[in-house]
């Protein structure tokens, strides 16, 4: 069953939406479970560095002529290089149903298309993604929490809920990661960091503005012109340069990360009936920016 494309949607990215549908289909056939819309796409609407983010459930496992065929396929449809002229960039996620039905930490990930990976795939490196992905669960969780269904039933349906505790868990297991790419990728990562940052407080996953508001709301005055930067250029409104603010990137990240942490720690002392944290929410050694951010 295929269900409409949800209203507000440009025609551009809903054909763009309809080819990856089509590429999926093509490939998977009747294994297609479910594939949701989730995101900026449904949760306040797309920003000018929106990716749209697809998550595609599948009876089976993917052979590897099969993944190499979703990967072309999608190859083709992402980012600025797609044929036919720039496109928004795609996220796109797929998971083997049975693998996280019922749920388990970390889930493992089938496949996961990225523009962030083209270099990669363009070179013939077939799977760059890691699996299990502590990251899938924060997708997941998006997904149940609103994903728009375009193939398949409602996502609850198909998908168990994740954990609070998993949630939390995989934010802090992203960290790492998410700081060694601090310095070539700085928007993407200093918004995420505000993003599992407020996720982390409230339970709730926003859009990258809408989150940036928040923390923006909460940082000292010292730390506030990385995150509004990140912000701007995420909406179209700035370069993405970052030479004036270099040397304040990286101890806005080490501030954030210290705030997530202490968050985390209140957060498991609440659920776990009040005792704190082994490390009263102290970030490692070496979860600090690298060198030279």
């Amino acid at each position: 069953m295929t269900s409409p494309l949800p209203d507000g949607l440009d025609p551009a990215t809903r054909g763009q939406i309809e080819a990856v549908l089509g590429v999926v289909r093509g490939v998977l056939g009747t294994d297609v479970l479910g594939v949701w819309l989730h995101g900026s796409a449904v949760h306040g609407g797309l920003r000018h560095r929106s990716d749209v983010d697809l998550l595609v459930a599948s009876a089976r496992a993917t052979t590897p002529t099969e993944r190499g065929a979703l990967i072309r396929g999608l190859l083709r449809l992402s980012g600025r290089h797609a044929e036919g002229g720039p496109a928004r960039s795609l996220e796109v996620t797929v998971v083997v149903q049975p693998n996280i039905r019922p749920w388990r930490y970390p889930p493992p990930l089938e496949l996961q298309y990225g523009d962030w990976w083209r270099r990669e795939f363009e070179g013939g490196e077939s799977a760059p993604w890691t699996s299990p992905s502590p990251d899938l669960a924060v997708v997941l969780t998006g997904v149940l929490h609103g994903g728009v269904p375009l193939i398949g039933p409602p996502p609850g349906e198909l998908l168990d809920p994740v954990p609070r505790a998993d949630l939390d868990r995989a934010m802090l297991d992203t960290i790492p990661g998410l700081l060694a790419d601090l310095e070539p990728d700085t928007a993407n990562v200093v918004l995420t960091l505000a993003r599992i940052w407020v996720t982390l407080e409230s339970g709730e996953i926003r859009p990258k503005d809408a989150a940036a508001d928040w923390a923006l709301r909460r940082l000292p005055d010292e730390h506030r012109a990385v995150l509004e930067r990140a912000r701007a250029v995420y909406l179209g409104e700035a370069a993405d340069r970052w030479d004036d603010l270099a040397a304040r990137v990286g101890p806005h990240a080490a501030h954030v990360v210290r705030e997530i942490r202490a968050a985390a720690a209140r957060v498991g002392g609440r659920r776990d009936g009040g005792r704190p944290a082994p490390d009263g929410g102290r970030p490692a050694p070496d979860d600090g920016p690298p060198a030279g951010a």
